[in-house]
């Protein structure tokens, strides 16, 4: 449920402005998006912060009830309700089943449908009654199956909104809400099926404007933070006023029906603990306050002169992509920054880790950063910094490496002339495909799968497991040995490039007798030696 709320963040990031500009409902070039992309990041703000029991269910909560202090506009109301419904259905869950979640999109539309006052055919409400009857009628299956047809049905009702909504069909556009709904259905596909965030399918052709449609170029607006952006309803109302309200439910139904007589776009929705977010749009100001205090304790009042050409958001970031690398020696740092890598040396078990590598990754000032782990340990640091740094609205994907020759062969293909999307596929396959070894000395007597081991003997690792025992002291020839022995076995199979990275306590020679071995027994292999400064292996070996 994290990695879905940090991949959700990362989708609305990158389609906020398609989904805007398809925004026509009542006028043209809104910020459905942006709305949607607001109350997500508080939504995975709030589950950062204040994790809870680390369960399903729990993770949920925190999400529906950050959702619910941030939303934005009446898209973001509708999906923190939305969200609302998920988490009450699996409150108890420490995992989800297939039928938890049938049972929990089911939940999320019916509450999401009840926090608007007078809902329409052809709206994100629509897609998310779809999503919930696609769900169900999977039936109690796996996980995946039951996303994969909510995800097939929310796109055909999403093709069906400019049939139930005049204006859409004008405009020939489907709704932008919905399409928003459909992004974060496909995120939470992605994620069970395993896919990296950044490699899950885009929103469906069917959703983009088509090209016959003029889409209203962006102009300024002024510079305030006093006005908005019109989302939705009569462009007869002049403002748009939101609140958090704290009050009993019977006080919140009565202030919605009071609200609908001042304005339209009227939405109190709850998250089932007396804490209720109020939105209208109205000319009365003044009245739609005075109604919340008479129904409860309002705060966080907001106020926003709508404006009918908005400009996009400053951009916070200075440049358009890195790569972070967290690594365990300075001297792999080292290599590692001539290539133009931020690196952060980790030393110990620093508690701090992932706060430091969201400094170096949030201090790229990047839009968009690829974070290379040299190791399964600090893949999970990577994944923790990543998901803080989604949270703030930055566009992080990890890569996961085993061994620092993995971060190594995906920096070699690293190209900031490609799309970000194609530059991390082709990183990740370069690191995937770089099959690793290491020599290292055992520490203590034990049972390997190629016989039993002493310590002070050295093992020669390929992919992760032992595949040559010498008997030692490591001496230079017994090193060696090992080494040869891993790389014949690794180059069985084929390979052109073998690279080197000598630990700290490699003896000198190592280097030359590695390079003879290669020029003698496999001329077709070249070879690149580095000093890695290791203190875990005498020799990390990595097969191109």
């Amino acid at each position: 449920m994290r990695r879905w709320a940090a991949a959700c963040v990362q989708a609305l990031e990158a389609h906020r402005d398609a989904i805007d500009r398809i925004n026509v409902y009542p006028v043209a070039d809104n910020d459905t998006g942006s709305n949607l992309l607001h109350t997500l990041r508080s939504a995975l703000e709030h589950v950062v912060h204040f994790p809870g029991e680390g369960t399903a269910g729990a993770t949920l909560t925190a999400l529906a009830k950050g959702a619910l202090a941030g939303a934005r506009g009446n898209s973001g109301v509708i999906i923190s309700q939305f969200l609302r419904g998920l988490a009450e259905s699996t409150a108890d869950a420490t995992v989800l089943t297939g039928a938890d979640l049938c049972a929990a999109l089911a939940r999320g539309a019916v509450i999401a449908g009840a926090a608007v006052a007078d809902p329409v055919p052809g709206t994100m409400l629509s897609v998310l009654d779809a999503a919930a009857t696609g769900a169900g009628s999977a039936g109690p299956d796996t996980p995946h199956a039951v996303v994969e047809s909510a995800t097939r049905a929310a796109a055909e009702a999403l093709d069906r909104t400019p049939w139930q909504l005049p204006v859409l069909a004008e405009a020939g556009v489907v709704d932008a809400g919905g399409r928003g709904v459909l992004v974060l259905l496909d995120a939470l596909l992605a994620v069970i099926s395993g896919e990296p965030a950044a490699l899950a399918a885009t929103v469906r052709a069917s959703a983009e404007p088509p090209a016959a449609v003029a889409v209203p170029a962006r102009v300024p607006e002024p510079d305030s933070s006093l006005v908005a952006r019109r989302e939705g309803g009569s462009d007869q109302y002049s403002y748009e006023v939101m609140y958090l309200l704290e009050g009993s439910t019977n006080s919140a139904t009565v202030l919605r029906d009071r609200l609908v007589g001042l304005g339209d776009c009227v939405s109190v929705a709850g998250d089932g603990s007396g804490l209720w977010t109020v939105h209208v749009h109205c000319n009365d100001v003044g009245a739609a306050i005075e109604r919340g205090v008479e129904a409860g304790r309002p705060h966080q009042i907001r106020v926003a002169r709508f404006a009918d050409a908005p400009s996009p958001e400053a951009s916070r970031f200075t440049r358009d992509r890195a790569v972070v690398a967290p690594v365990r020696s300075a001297e792999l740092a080292e290599l590692l920054a001539g290539e133009g890598v931020a690196v952060l040396t980790v030393t110990g078990g620093d508690d701090r880790t992932a706060y430091q590598l969201l400094e170096v990754i949030t201090g790229t000032g990047a839009a968009h950063v690829t974070v290379l782990p040299a190791d399964r340990d600090l893949t999970a640091v990577a994944d923790e910094a990543a998901i803080r740094a989604v949270a703030a609205g930055q566009d992080v994907v990890v890569v996961p490496c085993s061994s620092p020759v993995q971060v190594l062969a995906a920096v070699a293909v690293h190209d900031p002339r490609r799309r970000s999307g194609d530059d991390v596929v082709r990183m990740a396959e370069a690191a995937a495909a770089t099959r690793r070894g290491e020599v290292t000395i055992a520490a203590e007597d034990a049972i390997t799968w190629v016989g039993p081991c002493a310590a002070g003997d050295v093992l020669g690792f390929a992919d992760g497991e032992v595949a040559v025992i010498e008997p030692g002291p490591a001496t230079l020839d017994a090193l060696d040995l090992a080494a040869r022995a891993v790389i014949d076995r690794m180059l069985g199979i084929g390979g052109e490039l073998v690279t080197a990275l000598l630990g700290a306590d490699a003896p000198d020679g190592l280097a030359g007798e590695l390079e003879d071995f290669l020029r003698q027994e496999h001329p077709e292999a070249d070879l690149a030696v580095y000093r890695g400064g290791q203190t875990d292996a005498v020799l990390i070996l990595g097969v191109e």
